[in-house]
C-alpha cells in the first residue's frame, strides 16, 4: 500500500542509508523523482556518508566526542509533526503495522546519531591504523634506500676497508669508495645507549667535525654527507635526536684510507 506524501519524507535518511524494506524503499524511489527537498535531503546524507567512510589520518579533537554524546542526548526521538489528518480521509491500516512503522520512525533519528557517534570512535581507530600503515611503508623505503647504497658501496671494485676498536668495546668497519662517492660503517657489540641518548657518527673534514647520521644499534648503516675531502670518522654519544656539533668525548675516530 502506497504511503502518505508526508509519511515518506520522514524516510530521506532511512533510505540514504538503506534501512528501509523493500516496499518502503519501492515507495520511496517513485516519490523520488518529483521531490526536490526529499532529492536534497538524501544527496546530503549520502554525502556525510561517504565522507565518514573516507576519513583520513587525522586526529579528533578530544572535545569531539563530548560534544557528539552531548547532541544525541538532545536528539529528539518522536518524527517531525505533521498535519492533522481527517481520520475519513486515512488509509486504513491494521494496529500491528501502523506500530511497526511507529517504532521504525522514532528509531530512525536515535540511530543516526548513534551511528555518528560510532563512526567518530572509528574513523579515529582507522585514522591511527591509517598513520600506522603509512609510518611502516616509509621506514620500509627508508630501509631499502640504505640498504642499495650499503651494496651499492660494498660491491664497488675501489672499494677501501678500514677497522677500528671504539672505546665502549665495539668493533667498527668503514668502508668507502671513491667512484660511489659514499661510505658505510658497521658496528657490532655497540652498548645500547642509555634512555634519551644516541650514537650519532661525524666526517672529519679540515678539522670540522660534520654530522654523518646515526646508528642505533649493531649493523650497517652508510654514512650522510660527502666523504671525498673527510679524513676521518667519528662516533660519540649524543642526547637523543643529536647534535650540530659532537658534545662528548669520541668514543672512535677512525682515519679513512687515502
Amino acid at each position: 500500500m502506497n504511503q502518505h506524501r508526508s509519511d515518506l519524507h520522514a524516510l530521506a535518511a532511512a533510505y540514504a542509508l538503506d534501512a528501509l524494506d523493500p516496499a518502503e524503499r519501492d515507495d520511496f524511489a517513485a516519490h523520488l523523482p518529483y521531490c526536490e527537498d526529499c532529492r536534497r535531503d538524501v544527496a546530503e546524507f549520502e554525502a556525510t556518508a561517504a565522507r565518514l567512510a573516507a576519513a583520513t589520518a587525522q586526529d579528533p579533537p578530544p572535545a569531539l566526542k563530548q560534544r557528539t554524546m552531548n547532541a544525541i542526548d538532545a536528539v529528539r526521538q518522536l518524527p517531525p509533526r505533521l498535519p492533522a489528518t481527517d481520520p475519513a480521509q486515512a488509509p486504513a491500516a491494521g494496529p500491528a503495522r501502523r506500530s511497526a512503522r511507529a517504532l521504525r520512525r522514532k528509531a530512525v533519528p536515535l540511530a543516526l546519531a548513534a551511528s555518528l557517534a560510532a563512526a567518530v570512535s572509528f574513523a579515529g581507530l582507522a585514522a591511527w591504523q591509517y598513520q600506522e600503515s603509512q609510518d611502516a611503508r616509509q621506514q620500509a623505503r627508508q630501509t631499502a634506500r640504505q640498504l642499495d647504497a650499503v651494496s651499492a658501496v660494498l660491491a664497488a671494485p675501489d672499494a677501501r676497508t678500514v677497522h677500528g676498536l671504539a672505546t665502549n668495546g665495539a668493533l667498527t668497519t668503514v668502508v668507502s669508495s671513491d667512484r660511489q662517492n659514499k661510505a658505510v660503517f658497521t658496528a657490532a657489540g655497540l652498548p645500547v645507549p642509555a634512555e634519551g641518548s644516541t650514537y650519532q657518527l661525524w666526517l672529519d673534514q679540515d678539522g670540522t667535525m660534520r654530522p654523518a647520521g646515526f646508528i642505533r644499534a649493531d649493523g650497517t648503516v652508510p654514512l650522510a654527507g660527502d666523504p671525498a675531502d673527510a679524513t676521518a670518522v667519528g662516533l660519540t654519544l649524543e642526547p637523543a635526536g643529536g647534535s650540530a656539533q659532537p658534545t662528548t668525548q669520541p668514543l672512535l675516530l677512525l682515519a679513512l684510507p687515502a
